[in-house]
């Protein structure tokens, strides 16, 4: 699925009711730093990741994920690979662990899997690939094998049937694998609310450790039947899309942050489009992806302090109205 093509917003800015600077769409790259924004760097990190709970085995992981399709798609030149290498250093050392890929995302395991072995943090790591766009056992087989290949190593923490191919085999497959243990988790995913019908069967005939849906405050579908049947087969969910592709951030570049926004410790729109997906309880994890440092300091800090209640959640969905 794609992820947010680097649009965040500035902290502090907003708050202070200064208008972003134009976001380019479909880029990596922002607009240069006007002197007002290079005024108000991004804050570091602190605090502690809120964990939640996988039902199926009940280990904890923290809430903010990162995804690679977009980001880590890119080439060998050092100049591409090294902020990402940046990336996924803050990412470890905010004590974050699941990054979630796939064989089809371009070259993005194998660029994830080169700058794992060179900051020699697998350890720390919980891996999620794909079976995608396979079909057939000897297919599905291969395609992982490449997977453990280019992402060096013998194992993955999860693997996801992707948008729900061949998804009997594929799953059956997984299963196989997992008990190989290859695999610790098995999982199904989707991307778009058309597919949610598709996911729902699919959940209850086969009751994965995890599912993997879009979910924003403009698109709320996966309240009515996904996250309520996740919570009764007890289904982990991992939340993909949280700024709808970028475009929640394009909608709010010209808006101040709500002033209820210093109440659950945010300094920005991605922060509260996270905190938004996170106090859905259904939820266990998200998924936002980058390729600079600042912005992932930024969605980390989404996963520390308070989350929205019902209120602010009512009054977050009214401002994108």
């Amino acid at each position: 699925m794609t992820s947010r093509r680097e649009f965040i917003s500035t902290a502090t800015l907003a708050a202070a009711g200064v208008a972003l600077a134009p976001l380019a769409a479909c880029s990596q790259e922002r607009p240069p730093a006007t002197p007002a924004a290079s005024a108000a760097p991004p804050k570091p990190f602190s605090g502690t990741l809120i964990t939640r709970t996988i039902p199926s085995s009940g280990e904890k992981i923290p809430v903010i994920g990162m995804g690679t399709s977009g980001s880590f798609e890119v080439g060998a030149d050092a100049g591409e690979r090294g902020p990402l290498r940046d990336v996924l250093q803050a990412f470890v050392a905010a004590g974050g662990s699941l990054i979630d890929t796939a064989p089809t995302y371009s070259t993005a395991e194998d660029v994830l899997g080169d700058l794992i072995a060179q900051t020699n943090t697998r350890g720390k790591l919980f891996l999620a690939t794909k079976l995608s766009g396979v079909t057939g056992r000897d297919e599905g087989l291969k395609q992982f094998n490449d997977s453990l290949r280019r992402l060096r190593t013998d194992k993955v923490e999860l693997l996801q049937v992707h948008n729900l191919r061949d998804t009997t085999t594929q799953i059956a497959l997984a299963r196989e694998l997992k008990q190989q243990g290859k695999t610790k988790y098995t999982g199904l995913t989707h991307y778009r609310e058309d597919g949610q019908a598709q996911l729902a069967d699919e959940m209850r005939k086969h009751k994965p450790d995890f599912i993997q849906i879009n979910y924003s405050p403009v698109s709320r579908g996966a309240e009515q039947t996904i996250f309520p049947l996740a919570q009764e087969l007890g289904c982990a969910v991992m939340i993909n899309r949280a700024f709808e592709d970028g475009r929640l951030i394009t909608q709010v570049r010209d808006k101040p942050l709500p002033p209820w926004a210093k109440d659950v410790g945010a300094d920005s729109w991605a922060q509260l489009f996270l905190k938004f997906v996170l106090s859905h309880p259904a939820v266990t994890v998200v998924i936002p992806a980058t390729s600079k440092v600042k912005h992932q300091v930024d969605n980390l800090r989404a996963g520390t302090g308070a989350l929205l209640d019902a209120k602010q959640r009512q009054a977050l969905i009214a401002a994108l109205a």
